[in-house]
């Protein structure tokens, strides 16, 4: 009864103060103490509304979604605590936590290493026993570096190895006829890329050169890569896809090299299109980065972009990336990555179209792509490639029975489409949380358009 009395009189305070910051965090840990989970998670939500990039209430939310398991929640919460806040450290060790909770164990050492060097005080040996790292000796101690594993050399720079020459250059024969939808996507990529390679007296005329970036973001399985290719196959380009492990390397400036190696590559092909999968693992924040060699790459990433040394006229640079939050906001300014394209699943008409697509020369009957495109919302392009290899599957599997190849129907492809789940509502849950708490300079109001939440 006591407790509950408590919790009333904080509410009335909290009523006739509602911008009192440590009043609302000490009500809802005695909410969270209480197991009232809903309860404190409102009254911090209420709180960011008015203070959305206060780090202290954004920790408090994070453990109120840690403690009713909402692990996705959380960790976009934890990751937008930056190094700049005071409770940076209590935030890397509850990133530890939910990482090692989803059984991202090697991740989880690494973030809880960072955390108890940024904050010795915050050594959880249950977490670090099941993690397997243990924190250094004091002073004096007897040092066992089997104990350290964090602390081994690096390798030294005299032990490189010679970086790749040559990357792969493809002559894709897809185009925008290949790829259903994204027509707005479609227009942007034209003015930026392919008028300027088609009509380059009017460009030049106007003293605007050809090259420059797209950085494509969005849900996986939407069609990004896809529309890279069919950009290429477009206006006859030499195509280059870039994965990181073609870049990152274990020694000490061969990433470096290896970025080099390519725009040089790129340059000396052009009109080339260069593309870039996954790139926020080559451009991720500095601020979050423990290592120099990280932001070194970083650099010379940024320098190619900008034609420092070298020119990339006719190098034209598509990226794509599930996760824009992470890449470092360097890439956004004009010259690099100038225009951001938010790739959301396809539209009504577009997935009428992809299946449309898909679907081309294989046996079908009166295949209704109007209903199977009103059935399949919040399908992304991947999903959609699913329904019809289960559809054929299932054709496949009679025909065995029967010795009768039968056309696929309507009928056949909705049974299909019951089966398979769309992908992209993960995607989505994680980055309304970015879109809602982090979204200085209206970097995501696509998604909040996109989900219709302004």
């Amino acid at each position: 009864m006591s407790d509950q009395k408590t919790i009333e009189s904080l509410r009335m305070a909290l009523e006739v103060s509602p911008d009192n910051v440590p009043l609302r965090l000490h009500l809802a840990e005695i909410l969270l103490g209480l197991r009232q989970y809903e309860d404190s998670e409102t009254l911090l939500r209420a709180g960011l509304v008015n203070r959305p990039d206060h780090a202290e209430l954004k920790l408090a939310l994070a453990n109120a979604f840690y403690l009713q398991q909402k692990d996705n929640e959380a960790i976009v919460l934890v990751e937008t605590i930056g190094k700049q806040d005071a409770k940076y450290a209590e935030a890397l060790l509850l990133q530890a936590r939910l990482l090692a909770r989803g059984g991202e164990t090697r991740q989880a050492a690494n973030v809880y290493r960072s955390a108890i060097d940024e904050d010795p005080d915050l050594v959880d040996e249950a977490l670090g026993e099941e993690l397997g790292v243990f924190p250094a000796p004091a002073w004096g101690e007897p040092s066992d570096p089997e104990s350290q594993p964090w602390r081994q050399a690096q390798p030294a720079g005299d032990q490189q190895l010679t970086p790749q020459s040559t990357f792969e250059i493809e002559r894709p024969t897809v185009s925008f006829d290949d790829v259903g939808g994204m027509d707005s996507i479609k227009e942007e990529i034209r003015m930026k890329i392919i008028h300027p390679l088609t009509h380059p007296e009017i460009y030049k005329a106007y003293g605007k050169s050809i090259g420059g970036g797209i950085l494509m973001y969005g849900p996986p399985g939407c069609g990004k890569t896809h529309l890279a290719r069919a950009t290429a196959g477009q206006v006859n380009a030499k195509f280059m896809s870039v994965g990181i492990h073609q870049i990152l390397d274990m020694w000490i400036g061969n990433s470096e090299k290896q970025l080099h190696a390519l725009f040089e590559q790129a340059r000396k092909n052009s009109p080339c299109v260069l593309f870039f999968d996954e790139v926020d693992a080559l451009g991720a924040s500095r601020t979050d980065m423990k290592t120099s060699g990280s932001r070194h790459l970083i650099n010379q990433f940024l320098s190619e972009l900008d034609g420092i040394n070298a020119s990339n006229e006719g190098v034209l640079i598509l990226a794509a990336t599930n996760a824009p939050w992470h890449l470092d906001s360097a890439f956004r300014r004009p010259g690099r990555f100038d225009r951001v394209l938010f790739v959301p699943p396809p539209d009504r008409p577009a997935r009428s179209g992809i299946l449309e697509i898909m679907l081309a020369g294989k046996p079908i009957d009166k295949v209704s792509y109007e209903t199977l495109a009103k059935k399949a919302e919040g399908f992304s392009g991947a999903d959609l490639k699913a329904v019809v290899d289960v559809a054929i599957e299932a054709k496949l599997s009679e025909a065995m029975k029967e010795g009768i190849p039968k056309p696929l129907t309507t009928k056949d492809l909705q049974q299909a489409m019951s089966k398979v789940k769309p992908s992209t509502s993960e995607w989505f849950s994680t980055a309304k949380n970015y879109a809602l708490f982090s979204n200085q300079g209206g970097a995501y109001d696509d998604i909040l358009d996109y989900l219709k939440l302004r």
